[in-house]
């Protein structure tokens, strides 16, 4: 059963206790965080950053205390350790906000996709002709597709929610593009264009992109010039180049952050914009000669 959430006058009385030094309040404390689970986190977490010198050992001492998951701290781990995979990042991404998320659940749907798509292979096959077969069963029969009527909806930004609602934003449906192909073993790079994201196949002489919110329509590197064109009025060969993963996953806390906002939910919105600028910061501290 979710435990219930606290409600404003309960979170001004759990932070009004949380410095009482009597060992029977504290064990009060401990018992109702408990049975609060994430909300729990979430309060204490928020106390202990604040810059309340008072509260914050306190409510850093309950969380170490509860020993509840933490997968904010997590995320941020992942972000500073610059071990950076994009699979594992995804999910790490989705548990911020979904804690009971079960990721073995979601690899199983990325394997059970790579494996229909090794059924309809005829090996010796091009990538060209291995991402027609991705298209196929992605777009076609899987059902993924670009959530164009709601593209501001958070759902849209996190790996297990676009596999269970078959939906999603440019670089989320991308991302599941390249875990896929992964899997069947082709090679290829997400693509952070100017305000939209795509997929990069350069295994090929010519490399073509394929666009994963389009049902994957695939694209000449000039057709693409085209669109930045159009778009953005510019576009240059750098922009054509593979994306590394730091980068991929930094942009979808930026999107989030902006769709949270636009929600009017600014505690999430401040959380995202956070992870944002420590993948920057973290980036710049360490390319530093």
């Amino acid at each position: 059963m979710e435990a219930k959430r606290f409600t404003p006058a309960q979170r001004q009385a759990l932070t009004a206790l949380l410095d009482d030094p009597s060992p029977a309040v504290r064990a009060a404390l401990l018992d109702e965080f408990a049975r609060h689970g994430r909300e729990s986190v979430d309060l204490l977490r928020e106390l202990a950053h604040r810059p309340n010198r008072m509260l914050a050992p306190h409510a850093a001492r309950f969380l170490r205390e509860l020993n509840l998951p933490d997968p904010v701290g997590e995320f941020r781990g992942f972000i500073r350790s610059l071990n950076y995979e994009l699979e594992t990042g995804a999910l790490l991404l989705s548990r911020t906000v979904n804690p009971d998320l079960d990721v073995g659940a979601c690899c199983t749907q990325l394997d059970a996709l790579a494996v229909r798509c090794r059924e309809l292979i005829a090996e010796p096959a091009s990538a060209r002709e291995k991402c027609r077969v991705l298209n196929r069963v992605l777009f076609h029969e899987y059902g993924l597709h670009g959530n164009a009527d709601n593209y501001t909806d958070p759902l849209n930004s996190y790996l297990d929610q676009v596999l269970a609602r078959r939906k999603g934003i440019p670089v989320s449906l991308s991302i599941i593009y390249l875990l896929v192909a992964e899997r069947i073993g082709l090679q290829l790079e997400a693509v952070a264009l100017p305000g939209h994201f795509m997929v990069g196949c350069y295994e090929e002489r010519v490399p073509f992109f394929i666009d994963p919110f389009n049902a994957g329509v695939f694209l000449s590197a000039g057709e693409v010039f085209m669109l930045l064109r159009q778009n953005c009025g510019s576009a240059s060969l750098a922009d054509l180049a593979p994306t590394p993963v730091r980068e991929v996953l930094c942009r979808c806390c930026r999107n989030l952050a902006n769709h949270y906002s636009a929600a009017h939910e600014p505690g999430h919105a401040r959380l995202f914009a956070g992870f944002a600028a420590e993948f920057e910061s973290t980036h710049a501290r360490h390319a530093q000669p």
